[in-house]
């Protein structure tokens, strides 16, 4: 599982970014959002865009927005071809107002570098907002206030260079002047495409959920789960789903950096996805820290239990679970180290006998003569099979890699990678697919974590995946992925779903889907995990899609 740093390091972060979402909370309350006026494009095919989070403000690119100062939530921008501003070839950008405006242009602070619009305050373009946007794999923004008379203009006509039309406000709006300190957004480095806020039609379409956690601190069968849920799976027999989760349950009296230390593997159990009855613990972690830093016999290695994944096996007839267990050092970076993969199977044959008991089989993926330095110190940090045909492939993971085996076993990077092994049966044995030599780089180039593979109607496969975070000194996309594949073994650059523009925004972190169930009429049903950096518990949500068929099968004809 992903590490968010050392105990004093996490501690620190989490302080911070509780503080920062404080202040951010405080801010937007005392900056309301700036009065619009209307206006019409004229006689071009530019698209008018709403300002806000996730907004696609240039077409031909993956930039999105994704911090926007409070007053310009709300306001209708401009969608202008990115690569013909920059070049300077763009179509002039005709606007018709009914009534007096100060137009709203983003300017990028990057001087002397002749992409970019160049401007300066004057009377004619008064800066309003000092970093007030922050554009996806773009230099940090500066909003100034340009004033346009009631009739139809051409915008900046001779201006060179790339810039973003935020909106227009009236005329005799009191626009104050503030720092809104947003950051650099070449930091969110490679750019991301947003489901629904980019040039191509969405896949999936968010048609609602829960507006808050499913499964929440107080809820029945919580008790001695201190620190909340992260990853698992979830399965529907009949009419149960069957969830599977990681229980970060810690121990009393003891501090929060020891809930992710001793897991449980539960079981609950539920007819509708909101409303869930824990059942039985599949699985209990030792939570014993280890003795040496290496990966040594003389630790335990089963101290942490992660990311259950059970899968039906139709040819025995009977359920087994795939999971992760890790050696856990104190102090070392990532504190979960050296992962091991085990299967278990359920004693109680047939599609029925989820619930168990299971029994461990034994080991099917450990670090080895044939691990690579980029599994790193953590992995094999997870693994989930799917069946192509004759074959079973698996994608395992791992993370804090290694840059050689000369900086075994301390020193580590940063990056989260998925790759493939393969199997002739879901027994094994598991062999890393090209020697493990390189990971898979085109779903994302380094965050790819728990992905869930499944297929659609047409037959394409898909795996559904942690995105990454925007916190913890990262800037991933924060919500949870998808990567499509034709066979099974290449698969698709990521999709990101923006959950939080259907329902309410109850966390700050988002972390790991749990599945991606078939529900009837192209609706599909996906619980997940996130986190409130308010508290301790790490909730559970779930949200409902519904699936494009028109885009599926233009997707399944652009696949390799």
């Amino acid at each position: 599982m992903f590490s968010k740093n050392t105990t004093y390091n996490f501690k620190l972060m989490t302080a911070f970014l509780v503080l920062f979402a404080i202040c951010t909370q405080f801010a937007r309350a005392q900056n309301k959002a700036w009065q619009a006026a209307s206006f019409e494009v004229i006689k071009s095919n530019y698209k008018t865009f709403k300002t806000t989070q996730y907004a696609h403000v240039f077409s031909n690119s993956k930039s999105n927005i994704v911090r926007l100062a409070s007053e310009l939530e709300g306001l209708k921008g401009v969608e202008l071809p990115l690569d013909s501003y920059k070049s300077g070839t763009n179509a002039p950008l005709k606007l018709k107002f009914k009534e007096n405006v100060q137009l709203l242009i983003g300017v990028f602070q990057e001087k002397d570098n002749k992409d970019y619009l160049q401007i300066a305050s004057s009377d004619k373009a008064k800066l309003v907002l000092e970093n007030g946007v922050t554009i996806t794999g773009l230099p940090p923004v500066n909003v100034y206030a340009v004033a346009f008379a009631k009739g139809t203009h051409t915008i900046l006509p001779n201006a060179k260079g790339l810039f973003v039309l935020l909106g227009a406000v009236k005329s005799n709006q009191n626009l104050t002047f503030r720092n809104a300190e947003f950051p650099d957004g070449k930091l969110w480095n490679p750019t991301f495409i947003v489901e629904g806020f980019s040039d191509e039609k969405p896949l999936f379409e968010i048609i609602g959920g829960e507006n808050k956690p499913v499964i929440d601190e107080g809820f029945p069968g919580v008790d001695g789960i201190q620190g909340g849920f992260e990853g698992g799976r979830v399965v529907k027999v009949g009419d149960t789903y069957h969830m599977f989760p990681t229980e970060r349950a810690g121990e009393m009296g003891v501090p929060y950096y020891y809930d992710r230390v001793k897991t449980k593997i539960g079981h609950w159990t539920s007819k509708d996805a909101i409303h869930w009855k824990r059942e039985s613990t599949i699985l209990q972690a030792s939570g014993t820290y280890a003795i040496t830093e290496d990966d040594n016999p003389m630790n335990d290695r089963r101290a942490a239990i992660w990311s259950y994944m059970p899968v039906f096996n139709a040819k025995a007839n009977k359920w087994y679970g795939y999971y992760l267990a890790y050696t856990v050092h104190k102090e070392i970076e990532p504190n979960h180290s050296f992962g091991r993969i085990w299967r278990c199977e359920s004693t109680v044959e047939g599609i029925d006998g989820i619930a168990g008991p299971y029994k461990d089989i034994g080991i099917i993926m450990e670090p080895g003569l044939d691990s690579q330095p980029w599994e790193g110190r953590q992995g094999v940090a997870s693994f989930f099979p799917y069946r192509v045909g004759d074959k079973f492939y698996g994608f395992y993971s791992g993370a804090y890699p290694f840059e050689s085996w000369k900086d075994y076993p301390k020193k580590s990077g940063k990056g989260w990678f998925v790759a493939l092994a393969e199997s002739n049966s879901l027994e094994g044995p598991w062999i890393r697919m090209n020697k493990g030599l390189e990971p898979i780089k085109s779903i994302h180039p380094m965050f790819v974590e728990n992905p869930i593979v499944s297929q659609l109607p047409n037959g394409i496969y898909i795996a559904v995946f942690d995105g990454g975070p925007d916190g913890w000194g990262h800037h991933l996309p924060n919500m949870m992925g998808y990567s499509l594949s034709k066979d099974g073994v290449n698969w698709s650059e990521a999709r990101y779903w923006p959950i939080e523009t259907k329902v309410d925004k109850w966390w700050d972190i988002m972390r790991t889907p749990l599945c991606l169930i078939p529900e009837g009429n192209d609706v599909y049903t996906i619980v997940y995990n996130a986190i409130d950096l308010k508290r301790r518990f790490h909730p559970t949500g779930m949200v409902k899609l519904k699936l494009n068929r028109e885009v599926m099968d233009a997707r399944l004809k652009e696949l390799k």
